[in-house]
């Protein structure tokens, strides 16, 4: 069975990263909800899936090998890794293991009911940073600062315990005049918007698979409901993520582009192929 490949990946994407020197964000899309963001020489990656696997099917078809982008072994450059929450297409031990053992200087930024499944799975507390809704996360180099705030996600629920606090996370990225929200896994709820809204966001990253449980498919914005917060947080980018895994062809993607098309012409929007950075626009 030929594994699914990414459009850029390995050696060739890493050495686009590396050699990247952007006076604004740049992003490159790591497939799923996995991002690479960096900002002259700060590094972040948000929600790294980069096991080797396979993709279920539906019977007849057969399942799919997916091909991981990039290799978390090789990955020295990381600064931050922010994991929305515990499940294992967001905070991934064969992925997060090997990508701070090759970055040994990064911190893993996670909700703080989130702790506890991170030592179980390996990493150690010196090596995590915990935050919840409301807090912020600074990040100082040379005379760069970059600030990241949490936001509460629903993940079919708004959950919440006293002891650890939200488990689904989005995070708010602050470079400069340029914030960024990754959403993680997400659904509508009440007061979402106006949480965001203060934040001026320039790039929102939402995801766009929706949810069916009778399929497995739990707790996300289908393409409507992403197109329809960007609009009420007054976000100047949407980008779809969450949809395919790491290949580029899945019938959510064509409908959100239809849907943004048709319903929603004044929000501009970027659909990524796996692989391909770009660099955030200053207007």
């Amino acid at each position: 069975m030929s594994p699914v490949q990414p459009v850029r990946g390995g050696a060739d994407l890493l050495r686009d990263i590396d050699q990247s020197l952007p006076e604004r964000p740049t992003l490159w899309w790591l497939g799923h909800a996995g991002w690479v963001i960096k900002y002259h020489d700060i590094v972040f990656y948000l929600d790294p899936y980069l096991s080797d696997h396979f993709a279920g099917a539906a019977p007849p078809a057969r399942p799919r090998l997916i091909a991981s982008p990039l290799d978390p072994a090789r990955i020295r450059h990381a600064d931050l890794v922010l994991c929305s929450h515990t499940h294992a297409a967001h905070m991934d031990p064969e992925t997060l293991l090997p990508l701070l053992a090759a970055s040994p200087h990064c911190k893993l930024v996670l909700p703080r009911s989130a702790a506890e499944y991170a030592r179980r799975i390996g990493i150690d507390y010196s090596r995590m940073t915990t935050t919840d809704s409301g807090l912020r996360v600074e990040f100082f180099r040379n005379e760069l600062y970059v600030r990241i705030y949490a936001a509460p996600s629903a993940h079919e629920a708004l959950d919440w315990t006293v002891a650890g606090g939200h488990p689904y996370l989005g995070y708010l990225i602050r470079y400069g005049d340029c914030t960024i929200y990754h959403a993680g896994d997400c659904v509508p709820y009440d007061g979402l918007a106006e949480r965001l809204r203060p934040f001026n966001v320039t790039v929102a990253l939402l995801p766009i698979n929706g949810r069916d449980p009778a399929r497995g498919v739990p707790g996300n914005f289908d393409a409507a409901e992403a197109a329809q917060l960007a609009e009420e947080i007054g976000a100047r980018w949407l980008i779809p993520m969450h949809y395919g895994m790491f290949d580029f062809s899945s019938v959510d993607v064509n409908r959100f582009v239809d849907h943004m098309l048709g319903f929603h012409p004044a929000v501009r929007f970027k659909v990524f192929g796996c692989g391909e950075g770009w660099t955030v626009p200053a207007d």
